[in-house]
């Protein structure tokens, strides 16, 4: 069985402004805050299917030496890694530590015996585990029944497993003296440092990672990405929107990375600056494998900036980048410049542009295709996108199945700011509608509802900041595939995760690698306490005619 996991969240500001400083300004998004969270918890239930009968990491079987060895030498992996910048590796860690650290106290009888301080000694190995019952060493009294009171002996910490003998306490069930009773902790997390906070998901924006062609016609391209970063750096310095991290990924042919980390910015502008375009005479590029290489460097959830003038020339990786973009939730956008004066490839060759397009659709981005001259307001995209609490309100498209006119509803409230829509094709018309009736045609490049501005093959329409909450709807007359998507942001956003449930003595559920079986699809939706469980018979989707 495969269930899915959402849940529709709200973060307090103050949180991250704790971390982030009470002077930087912008809306603050709980999401990476609480995906980080998720991953410690999953990876906790996880040591209850993968380590179900090591006594070490439940603290069974007198274990004790070898349970305060995983937690000591845990922590060492979680610190090495936070230097390291392996986030994703630090959190799973912990969570794994956690439960092995929570199982002392409920696998022991330390609750029982009276203590209610946590047991320091278990992350200080320079310190002795003192009191400590051996596998002969009687910790409750016999209770042939099961049904006893008051049977835990007043001595030594003991063991708390399944029962053994006579005299070794049972975990869980009914009693003797509250078996598996957990000790409840505190955990003082202090977020020292930059990396502390970004190990917990406590950041600015997300990771903004550029993919840049560095092939012989690309020296306009190359010159517009280092003005994008640089205006990036330059207005969003100090705010919220801040980037966390830059990554830069050049790619050539047949040579591609190796990716350029940092977060300082001013380091980030020398490393573009350094770009220059040479090579690459055969038109198509390893653009994909540039981009394979930007998704395994970046951490979830990145927005992701690919250059290039060129079609792909290694097509078949395309599965693959597909795989990660959906392991990974980053964002991929195309800026595809023409007029480069390369002699280009046929549409209908092995890979053509459509295939940016689909790549692009895959993450929630866009493949913007646009002439050299236009790139630099092309870009205005890439100042919008790299913003915090960015959430997705609405996403649809036609590639092969083209409808002349049809009408799409969405749903503004009042958490949300900043509303944009982003139409993508050729030979479109358009009316934006608001709640009250009031509309805007495609030809209004000023009007009521907002301003629409065209560069190449991109329609941007920012609303106005009166946004009107309630049912907005655009009807789009088209005879060409164009893609549509409308952006907002907001500090309530949606997280999800496929899951697969797993039995044994503590069942749970295990994130899911890939995608579920068809038939098999649980969706378990949890919103202010409530949880809704509802059987779906398929995961084919068909959306405007396309799956």
């Amino acid at each position: 069985m495969a269930p899915f996991w959402s849940s529709i969240l709200e973060l307090k500001p103050q949180l991250v402004q704790a971390c982030l400083g009470p002077t930087a300004t912008g809306l603050v998004s709980g999401a990476k805050f609480h995906s980080a969270l998720q991953e410690i918890y999953n990876q906790n239930g996880l040591v209850d299917r993968d380590f179900i009968n090591s006594a070490p990491h439940h603290f069974n079987s007198e274990a004790f030496l070898e349970g305060r060895a995983l937690i000591t030498e845990g922590m060492a992996a979680i610190k090495a890694n936070i230097r390291k910048q392996n986030f994703q590796a630090a959190r799973e860690t912990l969570g794994r530590v956690l439960h092995t650290l929570q199982d002392f106290y409920s696998h022991s009888n330390w609750v029982e015996l009276g203590y209610k301080e946590p047991y320091i000694n278990l992350i200080r190995p320079d310190l002795p585990l003192e009191d400590l019952a051996d596998v002969n060493t009687p910790t409750c009294k016999d209770c042939p029944s099961g049904t006893c009171t008051n049977s835990i002996l007043s001595t030594p910490l003991g063991q708390r497993g399944p029962p053994q003998c006579c005299c070794k306490c049972s975990h869980g069930g009914q009693p003797p003296a509250a078996a598996g009773h957990p000790f409840t902790m505190q955990y003082d997390v202090t977020v020292r440092t930059e990396r502390d906070a970004r190990m917990m998901g406590i950041a600015r924006s997300s990771v903004v990672c550029f993919v840049i062609d560095t092939t012989g016609s690309m020296a306009d391209d190359i010159a517009e990405a280092r003005a994008t970063v640089n205006e990036i750096i330059d207005s969003k310095k100090g705010t919220q929107d801040e980037p966390s991290e830059y990554i830069l990924v050049p790619f050539n042919d047949p040579a591609f990375g190796p990716p350029f980390k940092t977060t300082d910015p001013n380091k980030m502008k020398e490393e573009v600056a350094k770009l220059t375009a040479t090579g690459g005479g055969d038109v198509p590029e390893m653009c994909l494998s540039g981009l394979q290489l930007a998704l395994t460097n970046a951490p979830a959830s990145s927005n992701i900036y690919v250059f290039t003038d060129a079609t792909a020339k290694d097509i078949a990786l395309k599965d693959t980048i597909v795989a990660l973009i959906r392991s990974s939730k980053s964002t991929v956008s195309f800026l595809i410049s023409a007029g480069g004066g390369r002699r280009r490839r046929s549409l209908s060759a092995a890979s053509s542009f459509e295939d940016y397009i689909e790549l692009a659709l895959a993450s929630g981005g866009q493949a913007i295709q646009v002439s050299k001259a236009q790139l630099p307001e092309a870009t205005d995209v890439i100042i919008d996108t790299s913003t915090s609490a960015l959430v997705k309100l609405f996403k649809s498209f036609y590639l092969r199945h083209v409808a002349p006119q049809e009408t799409f509803p969405f749903m503004l409230d009042e958490s949300l700011k900043n509303i944009t829509v982003y139409l993508t094709g050729t030979s479109i018309s358009f009316i934006l509608t608001n709640p009250a009736g009031v509309s805007q045609s495609s030809n209004e490049a000023t009007g009521k509802l907002g301003t629409i501005k065209t560069v190449g093959n991109l329609r941007r329409i920012r609303f106005t900041a009166d946004i009107q909450t309630g049912t907005w709807k655009i009807n789009i007359n088209s005879n060409q595939p164009y893609t549509l998507k409308v952006t907002g942001q907001s500090t309530i956003t949606f997280i999800y995760e496929f899951v697969e449930r797993f039995g044994g003595p503590h069942p749970g559920y295990a994130v899911l690698s890939g995608r579920p079986q068809a038939g098999t699809l649980h969706a378990i939706k949890q919103f202010k306490g409530f949880t809704t469980v509802v059987r779906c018979t398929s995961l084919t989707v068909h959306c405007n005619g396309k799956k």
